[in-house]
């Protein structure tokens, strides 16, 4: 699919800002103020209005705006601070929704703030996976799904980034390693997955519930998928026992809202790993692919980090070891001459944060 072009662009700005004010009874066209956007193909704006509403740009040929509001109503009404939907035209593509904003939870994490903060958020995530299925909301996160994601990596990274051609026996040893990620996320208890549950989409307020934002691609997945993306957060690190003790203490808590059924602290902290690994090598194809195919370079920076929790991971167990050494061996060469690349052993320390 081609990109749009630049006018296509300004003229659907345009046509948002006058339909907010029909929306509104503002009278004349609502002025909007840039926001930055997501990964995906949304845009963000706030409205100059009294309350403040975010005014989205949501092309339907690209999103589902649809599904954005049933989504986003379903999620509220089970208690979830997602933001209001106050007008939409899923037709075209536009929605005024509650602004819940400018403090994401990246920018108040530090040494001393942390625990408190991970406490909130961890509680709204069990909130989120008390939450009952709903008939055809929430497509199961299937084997092809998760597999096609990890698929990624040679594509977008190995191939279109770095240059580097994969051959029978790297697809033989990536297939293998990815089967057996396959066959751990199998193994777990399934709930709703936000899927991309992290740092930068949890809103803070002070006297609120966390606001959650970019939940439409939610599905019904593996357990400990949204709390690697938030204790693995490809933003921020903290020190692996700590982030073990969070886990572990989540699988308690979890246990005692009948969320999941009691389950060896090994076995859980395996499945923790595995399926971090599985978003983390789906995210090393997938920030090459925003800049390559999209255009945003802003996520090259942050590769350092979600290669050394690939590394991390895959070292501690003999099974994906091969992974490890194939990568170290083949693709990180290739990523040392890269403008964007710093050495991975120290990347993402809370420290680094502004």
């Amino acid at each position: 699919m081609s990109e749009p072009s630049t006018d296509g662009i300004d003229k659907r700005r345009e046509a948002l800002g006058q339909w907010a004010g029909r929306a509104l009874r503002a009278g004349d066209a609502v002025p909007l103020q840039n926001l930055a956007g997501d990964a995906g193909f949304r845009r963000y704006f706030r409205t100059v209005t009294e309350p403040r509403l975010i005014a989205v740009d949501s092309p339907p040929e690209r999103t589902n705006p649809a599904r954005f509001v049933a989504v986003a109503d379903y999620l509220r009404r089970h208690g979830i601070h997602t933001p209001m939907v106050a007008e939409a035209d899923v037709e075209h593509g536009f929605m005024l929704l509650e602004d819940l904003g400018d403090q994401q939870l990246l920018g108040l994490l530090g040494d001393d703030s942390v625990e408190g903060l991970y406490a909130e958020v961890l509680s709204e995530l069990l909130c989120l996976q008390q939450i009952p299925p709903a008939d055809d909301l929430f497509p199961p996160y299937s084997r092809e799904l998760l597999l096609a994601e990890m698929r990624i990596l040679p594509e977008w990274l190995a191939q279109r980034l770095l240059g580097y051609e994969p051959g029978d026996a790297d697809t033989q040893l990536l297939e293998h390693t990815f089967g057996l990620l396959l066959d751990s996320a199998a193994e777990q208890p399934q709930v709703l997955v936000h899927r991309d549950y992290h740092s930068r989409n949890l809103m803070i307020r002070d006297g609120e519930r966390p606001g959650v934002v970019d939940f439409q691609d939610a599905v019904w997945g593996p357990v400990t998928y949204d709390l690697a993306s938030l204790l693995r957060d490809c933003y921020i690190r903290w020190p692996r026992e700590r982030v073990e003790r969070w886990a572990l203490a989540y699988a308690a808590t979890a246990e005692a809202a009948g969320v999941l059924q009691p389950v060896a602290p090994a076995t859980f902290l395996r499945w923790f790993d595995w399926m971090g690994l599985q978003r983390h090598i789906k995210v090393l194809g997938l920030f090459p692919r925003l800049y390559l195919r999209d255009g945003k370079r802003g996520y090259l920076p942050n590769l350092p980090l979600v290669i050394r929790y690939a590394l991390e991971v895959a070292d501690r167990y003999p099974e994906l070891k091969p992974f490890s050494d194939w990568f170290r061996a083949e693709l990180l060469p290739l990523a040392e001459c890269q403008d964007w690349y710093r050495d991975y052993r120290g990347a993402g320390e809370y420290r680094e944060q502004p």
